[in-house]
């Protein structure tokens, strides 16, 4: 499912949001995190690496700090999610999804975690190994 139809206040089901139109609302730049939940996450080769299960946010900044996402290694079990940092996530408005540079082979050696045993995401060590893996910067 995409944020188009997770969109229950009719944000994106606006004119303005046809392109070239689109930066006159609050999409893409600004988008309802309930929206975003669900959206698939594709490489660029089109390949899928999951959807979005959830969004982290760091209250004390406000920042959006990682998409937990969900992949699952064989017809739907094994479930498996992965804490991403936001920033390696770039919208595709077209396509309606996020893309991340990533194969699903990477992916599955990525840090996860399963639904009963989440990290501690406050532990500076766990926190500088993410983003080591993912090569991203910590701020």
């Amino acid at each position: 499912m995409n944020y188009h139809e997770r969109d229950i206040y009719g944000i994106y089901n606006n004119p303005q949001f046809s392109p070239p139109l689109m930066a006159q609302g609050p999409g893409p730049h600004l988008m309802g995190a309930e929206t975003l939940i669900g959206n698939n996450v594709l490489n660029h080769a089109g390949q899928t690496l999951g959807d979005i299960k959830e969004i982290m946010l760091e209250v004390e900044t406000g920042r959006v700090g990682y998409a937990v996402l969900s992949f699952s290694t064989y017809f739907g079990l094994g479930e498996k999610l992965f804490a991403v940092p936001w920033k390696m996530l770039k919208l595709d408005p077209l396509q309606k999804c996020f893309v991340m540079d990533l194969s699903p082979e990477r992916l599955k050696n990525a840090p996860g975690f399963d639904k009963g045993h989440w990290p501690n995401m406050k532990d500076v060590e766990w926190e500088k190994s993410l983003h080591s893996f993912y090569g991203s910067n910590l701020n």
